[in-house]
Order: C-alpha cells, then structure tokens, then sequence
C-alpha cells in the first residue's frame, strides 16, 4: 500500500508538502555555457511539480565549486535570473522547491574556473578524473586557510540568499557524497591539526558554521542539510567517522531544520562502524525530520515510512523516466524503466 505517501507533511509552521515524495537532486549536466539554468530546464521542473517538493540539482556556490560541465550556479544575477524562471514554473504548477547548494571541494577542475586552486579540507587527493570529460584528471588539492574557510562560510550564506531572491521556497545544503562540507567530516579527507580537524568537534565545525551562517541569512525553518555518514562515494569510510556523525547530529537537534537528507545512491547498503544501515544510524542520533533515498519504489517507500525508518522518501532515476510519477504510483500504473540514454535530454 502507498496511500501513507500522498497525506500532507508539514515540514515546518511555514511549508506544509502535498505528499511525502521528494524529487531528489539529479545532476543533468544541462545548464548554458555561462551556467544559467535554461527554458528547457524550467519545463522539466514544472513537469515533476505535483512532488511534494523538489530538490533542484546540484548548484554551484562559486566558481571554484565546479567540478562538472554546465552544472549550474547561483553566485551571480544572471544565474539567479534564469532560476527564477525555473521556479515561477514550478510555482505556476502548484510546486514547491529546494535549491541544493554545493561546493564539491577537491573534486573541482581549474578547467572550469580558470587561474586558482582546488580547494579542500586537505591535500589529500582522490584519483581519477571528470566526469564527461575524461581526459582531466584530478588534482591534488590545497588545504583551505582559516581565511578561505571563513570566505567559504559566507559564500554558502551569499547562494542561499539567492536562491530566495530567484524565488525558491528553501536550500539544501549538499553535506554528502565526497564533495566539500563532507572531506571536512571524515578521517580519510580531513588530517588538519587546526580548529577544523583532529577532534569531532573540530571536524564538524566547518559543517555547522555553514548551517549556521545560512540560518541566520534565510531561516531555519527554509534550510535542510545532506549527510552521508557511510562513506560510499568519492571517500574512503573510517571506523572513527562515526563519533564525528555522533556529534555533528547532536549539534544539529538544536537548529531546527527544515529536513536531514541521507546522501547514499543505494539504501541497502550496510556500514560495520555504523552498525547498519545509514539512514537507521541517522533515525537514532537525529530527532528532526529525515529523508530517506537510496532505490526505494513507491512501495518500499511507503513501507519504511509506516515503520518510522524515515518521513519522506526521495526519489531519482525514476522520476527522470516518468515525469508523471506521481499520478502514475497513485494510479497503480506501470512505471517506465530508467536507462542511461535518458541522461542525454530534459523530457
């Protein structure tokens, strides 16, 4: 049974969603060359607006957060011009929407931002290389001076303000996935011997001196933040990662978020130093409102929420197949199977 997903959820005394399925956050790639969101880029929002949110894709801070082609940004007007569009449409549909704010750290390519450093928690690089542009190749990056952390803080404080400006309802803060609140969180990214490593105080303090600064810009009550305490992607998992995770969600029961988010591809997955899986983890230590994501259909969806794993459940690959997800889950109606092709085009 799906029905427990299409009851209203009040996030907050100030947004109340439709239903409890999210929109996760896709990287598609598919901004113009100056890293404007596009008319065609509006259009595929507003098809997915009856979601009871949408968390837009990932969207640049700066320029020296890009670590993608064409991903989009909101550090300057015409950005925040071209979003505007995106959600007017989404609003103009009965839509609400999230912009997810990111910085990827020591996943950035100087291709993308000329003259400067890759920037990190440490100079502690991963190996490979980008994403649709495989013949560059990551850098080894710098470690980020007391000075840029501070720059870095108000640049997330600056995006978030923005994305009020181009009319979004809130942002997300991108913590998870390897890129750069996440290398300040865990061992295999972070050696600092400063006020910003060595302990789990130390560790978190990046993480929520950005929290802190967008709250004051926006408001609690419009600010969610993405975790990824199982290490899985672009990073390499620590046994001691937990007492970090174990602090940083304790600090976080404090400032009354909008949403945590879990940052893993597949919520199946089990992680020894968390003690399973880790949107169970996060349930434990963390007492607001949790996203979970990670493979869920509308039915597995449905049956972790009725079990309390989770609120809300977000939803990927599925909803670039079938923009009409919604009515197709509560019509009972096959889903269109994903397949990589899809990535090519905005439908």
């Amino acid at each position: 049974m799906t029905s427990t997903l299409f009851s209203p959820f009040e996030l907050n005394s100030t947004l109340t969603l439709k239903n409890r399925i999210l929109m996760a956050p896709l990287t598609r790639c598919m901004a113009d060359e100056n890293l404007v969101p596009t008319e065609q880029m509006a259009q595929y929002y507003a098809r997915r607006a009856d979601t009871g949110l949408i968390i837009s894709e990932a969207t640049i801070i700066r320029p020296d957060g890009q670590g993608y082609p064409n991903t989009p940004g909101l550090f300057n007007q015409a950005q925040v011009d071209g979003w505007k569009k995106v959600t007017t449409a989404v609003h103009n549909n009965g839509g609400k929407i999230f912009a997810q704010l990111w910085h990827v750290g020591r996943v950035a390519h100087p291709f993308f931002f000329g003259s400067g450093d890759v920037l990190s928690a440490s100079n502690i690089g991963i190996e490979g290389s980008v994403p649709r542009m495989r013949n560059l190749s990551y850098q080894t990056p710098r470690a980020a001076s007391v000075e840029e952390i501070a720059q870095l803080v108000a640049d997330y404080a600056k995006a978030a303000k923005n994305a009020i400006a181009a009319g979004f309802d809130g942002v997300e803060i991108h913590g998870a996935n390897g890129y750069l609140i996440d290398q300040f969180l865990h061992l295999a990214s972070n050696n600092r011997s400063d006020e910003y490593g060595g302990s789990v105080q130390n560790m978190s303090r990046f993480a929520l001196e950005v929290v802190d600064a967008v709250i004051a810009a926006v408001g609690s009550d419009r600010v969610a933040l993405r975790l990824s305490p199982g290490a899985y992607f672009l990073m390499e998992g620590h046994h001691d990662d937990r007492a970090v995770f174990d602090h940083l969600l304790q600090a976080l029961n404090s400032r009354s978020l909008a949403f945590v988010h879990i940052g893993i591809f597949d919520d199946s997955m089990t992680f020894d130093y968390l003690g399973g899986h880790a949107s169970d983890y996060v349930r434990k230590h963390y007492t607001g409102t949790l996203v979970g994501v990670g493979g869920y259909t509308a039915q597995t969806g449905a049956k972790a929420i009725a079990e309390n794993r989770f609120d809300l459940v977000a939803v990927g690959r599925p909803m670039i197949a079938n923009p009409d997800y919604i009515s197709r889950v509560k019509n009972s109606e096959p889903l269109k199977e994903y397949e990589e092709s899809m990535l090519q085009v905005l439908v």
